[in-house]
């Protein structure tokens, strides 16, 4: 009982039964049909050598004998791979030689001091050996303990109970080099739960039997019913002790090594990175050729593009930059976008530079080009320090095209933000862009400049630049104030010092210069959504009856979906409305079209999402700016989807109507604004000035302006993981977005309407596989998932009479949903045996409901539609 680890009699020779076993399939799913491989042998273990001077110092000699490799559940022999081959077949002759080459450790207090084996084996028989020496490392006395083993160097916690002794260790603590990435947004990102467990029984000092399970556990966090889990056990039991050979007589260790075998060489416990290597894959070029056809521009919201899109993804990770530039540079400019999606999206240093020695930013031809590789870089899952390097370069030296200047730095804040959102905020590329878009902005003198870099701002969200945009806010003219407002909007509250919001309540209540409606409106969204004060939201309410007709309608709006919707504030709104002088009918009858509305899209245990809409007119009935907004959610994490602003001003003249106060002198514009996955793209513009806008007006076709078409990365997740038993496995989730988002706005003199539509054409697809890779054969489970969606919203004007008549709609077409599982076992002969699952469903279409108001409207509007077309002549 001196012992504080386990003690092996001398002379005698210890008899094992080992297995491994893995187990790969859904989370839920029982264990007996997995998909799987047990390897199962005898053990042998002796004493070799105790140290004279302390009795816990002990030299073990293991041997593996009688290796055997089955399916781990019983199955007809028709779908068992390894029917009829012997074990030598199977694994190998050499590797099976290697694997019975007996390993020696040295055993101080229980835990292994050194690992020796032979030099130049097989990474993966070493591994195994190495998993089967772990079992041996335990204490006898319960506590914590930091050790290192096959896992790496993990905490790990001992609980003994007489002869029984249970082994926990914290996987997420195990220090080893591994590969893998996640993806940004925690919503986009896989959950994963990790555990191990071994149970020793001991008897007469030492190990009676073992049991160990590991297991892994990965779910999509926005779709937890995608998933995977990877199970590993091992088993040891002792089934006799018989009379051994002698112990070697000698006071070091390295001495009784020297006796037994010079070729041994001590080596570390901790894994060796393997992988096996690809024996019959296609190379880029064949795979390029059997997706092409699925990467045209007219089938980009299928989902089939996206799912030809992550497999091209896979394997242009793997490939060189000469065969990635060999592509490109044979690709025709219908598919060369798509195949710049695809290579910027890979995120190695490869394809980065491969994409980058192919364009060329002084030639303003390949602008199509040059844009879909830089939003590309913006939705990047994982941008790496080269990546922001190279784009703050390119920015420095000649762009042939303006407008593609102005996205490479709006991209720029954007990758800012996602370092920084890491933790890599001191990285000398980030430091240097964050001085470069600071200091450009303080000398910008022409509107087009300060409005570049403002972008840039709205999507690096970094705190210094809040005072900034307090001062463009305040005092920039329209559209430049109306940006650093809207930039200010994208903060987390927590953000909103008292500066900021005494700022937006002088903006709000005008109390320096008059402001444009656009901007009050986003001031006044921001004091409400950021903890708002008692008499900050009483203000707010008293000065509805005193604003511009429309704004007045507007802001009755937001205050009513705040209370509709349970936002954050509604606390403090209906404290103030117990108040009459700012609760009354007065107030809260006032006229017009203007609303703000919020609703559920959907509701899940896993995550929800909620649609709003929001449209402010002038008084004379023409859209000032309608905001369509669609936020994911989950406990702890938020995504903004989607934005889509519309915005006009300035086209009174067209009708003869008056235009509002402080609003006189704006020029003829509209445009429109997206923000995609918390990326803020560079706005488009439909008209600038009256010119550009009676020409298109005479020549309007009413047909919609692509605003964004391509290929996005929306999950992106790797992670290889160090099984206990010795062979590697890995998890990849990847989750690819097809997308097409165009609007329009038409204008009918004749019928006194005006129409904007946009239209959000969307196909998803969802790949999830967890592999466990032994060198003679591979197990897994692929399981994926594909939607096509489209999501239609329009809003119709009719202004030939006051208020005049508005109807909003928002459509979902009729979305096909199709699921597969797929679970496999294969043998490099090419040997395999699959069984595979699907389900396939039609989501109804839906029109959402907005407000009661907005139905009413509609009604009317399609009514008097059919009654008479020229009725007001």
């Amino acid at each position: 009982g001196h012992t504080t680890g386990p003690s092996l009699n001398n002379d005698k020779l210890y008899k094992f039964a080992y297995s491994a076993e893995v187990y790969v399939d859904r989370v839920k799913a029982s264990l007996q049909k997995s998909a799987g491989y047990r390897i199962s042998s005898a053990v042998d273990v002796n004493l070799l050598w105790r140290n004279p001077d302390n009795d816990d110092d002990q030299l073990i000699k293991i041997t593996i004998k009688d290796v055997q490799v089955e399916n781990v559940n019983e199955r007809p022999a028709a779908k068992n791979i390894f029917k009829g081959k012997s074990t030598e077949k199977i694994i190998g002759k050499q590797y099976l030689e290697a694997l019975q080459r007996p390993i020696v450790l040295e055993l101080v207090r229980g835990k292994v001091k050194t690992f020796y084996s032979y030099q130049n084996e097989p990474g993966f028989t070493q591994n195994i050996k190495r998993g089967l020496a772990s079992l041996f490392q335990l204490q006898l006395h319960s506590g914590f303990s930091r050790e290192v083993d096959i896992s790496g160097k993990c905490n790990t916690t001992y609980h003994v109970r007489q002869d029984q002794v249970t082994k926990i260790k914290d996987l997420d603590s195990c220090e080893i080099e591994k590969k893998g990435f996640t993806s940004h947004n925690q919503i986009l990102d896989v959950g994963t739960k990790a555990t191990s467990a071994t149970v020793y029984m001991l008897e007469d000092s030492f190990i009676k039997s073992i049991k160990a399970e590991e297991n892994f556990v990965f779910l999509l966090n926005y779709r937890q019913k995608t998933g995977a889990k990877i199970v590993s056990k091992q088993r040891m039991e002792l089934k006799s002790v018989q009379a051994g050979v002698g112990l070697i007589a000698a006071k070091q260790v390295a001495t009784v090594i020297k006796t037994l075998d010079p070729s041994y060489v001590a080596m570390p416990l901790e894994a060796e990175p393997v992988k096996s290597g690809c024996k019959k894959c296609p190379s880029l070029s064949e795979h390029w050729q059997s997706i092409r056809e699925h990467m045209h521009p007219d089938k980009l919201s299928k989902a089939e593009a996206a799912k030809s899109f992550l497999s091209f993804i896979q394997n242009i990770r793997k490939a060189t930059k000469e065969e990635i530039l060999k592509i490109i540079r044979s690709e025709n400019k219908e598919f060369l976008p798509q195949v710049v999606d695809a290579v910027t999206s890979a995120q190695t240093p490869e394809s980065l530079e491969a994409v980058l020695e192919f364009l060329n930013f002084k030639d303003a031809s390949t602008f199509i080009l040059q844009e879909r590789f830089l939003y590309a870089c913006g939705f990047a899952s994982h941008p790496s320090e080269t990546l922001l390097k190279s784009l703050t370069e390119k920015f420095k030296g000649d762009v042939a095209n303006e407008e593609i200047r102005e996205t490479i730095v709006i991209v720029m804040g954007a990758l800012i933000r996602k370092l920084c959102d890491r933790g890599d905020y001191k990285l000398p590329a980030v430091l240097e862009a964050k001085r470069l878009i600071l200091n450009r902005l303080e000398k910008a003198k022409k509107d087009d400049n300060v409005q570049m870099y403002l972008l840039a701002l709205k999507n690096a969200v970094l705190p210094e630049a809040i005072p900034v945009l307090l001062k463009y806010a305040e005092s920039g003219e329209g559209p430049i104030s109306s940006l650093a407002a809207s930039a200010l909007q994208r903060y987390d509250p927590s953000f909103l010092t008292k500066e900021v919001k005494e700022t937006m309540n002088r903006i709000y209540h005008q109390t320096r210069k008059v402001h444009e409606k656009t901007v009050r409106t986003t001031a006044a969204a921001i004091i409400l959504n950021s903890n708002p004060s008692y008499m900050e939201v009483k203000n707010i309410l008293l000065s509805i009856g005193e604003l511009p007709m429309e704004m007045n309608k507007y802001m009755l709006s937001m205050i009513q979906d705040i209370l509709h919707f349970e936002k954050p504030s509604s606390k403090t709104v209906r404290q103030v409305l117990k108040d009459m002088r700012a609760h009354n009918y007065d107030r809260f009858s006032k006229m017009g079209s203007s609303s703000a509305y919020t609703g559920y899209i959907t509701r899940g245990p896993d995550v929800s999402s909620t649609y709003s809409l929001d449209i402010l007119y002038s008084g004379s009935g023409i859209l000032r700016r309608s905001n369509m907004n669609i936020h994911v959610f989950d406990r702890n994490a938020e995504l903004h989807a989607i934005q889509v602003v519309i915005e006009a001003q300035g086209l009174e003249s067209i009708i003869a109507a008056a235009p509002d106060e402080g609003e006189e002198n704006l020029d003829s514009f509209a445009g429109m604004s997206a923000i995609l996955f918390d990326v803020q793209l560079k706005p488009v513009t439909f008209f600038q000035g009256y010119g550009d806008l009676m020409s298109k007006m005479l020549s309007a076709t009413g047909d919609p302006m692509n605003v964004v078409k391509g290929l996005v990365l929306l999950t992106d997740y790797l992670q290889e993981i160090q099984l206990q038993s010795g062979p590697m496995a890995s998890a990849e989730f990847l989750g690819g977005l097809a997308i097409d988002i165009s609007g329009g706005m038409e204008f009918s003199l004749w019928y006194r309407e005006s129409k904007t539509n946009v239209k959000n054409r969307v196909a998803v697809f969802i790949a999830g596989n967890a592999e466990v890779d032994s060198f003679f054969v591979k197990t897994g489970m692929e399981t994926t998932l594909e939607a096509e969606t489209a999501l239609d919203f329009i809003s119709t004007v009719q202004f030939s009479q006051y208020p005049f008549l508005v109807c909003m709609q928002m459509d979902r077409v009729e979305s096909p949903f199709r699921t597969h599982m797929t679970k496999y076992e294969s043998l490099p002969s090419g040997r395999h045996y699959t069984a595979r699952r699907g389900k396939a469903a039609m989501l109804a279409g839906n029109e959402y409901p907005l407000h009661q108001e907005n139905s009413n409207m509609c009604k009317k509007v399609f009514g008097a539609k059919s009654d008479s077309a020229g009725s007001w002549f």
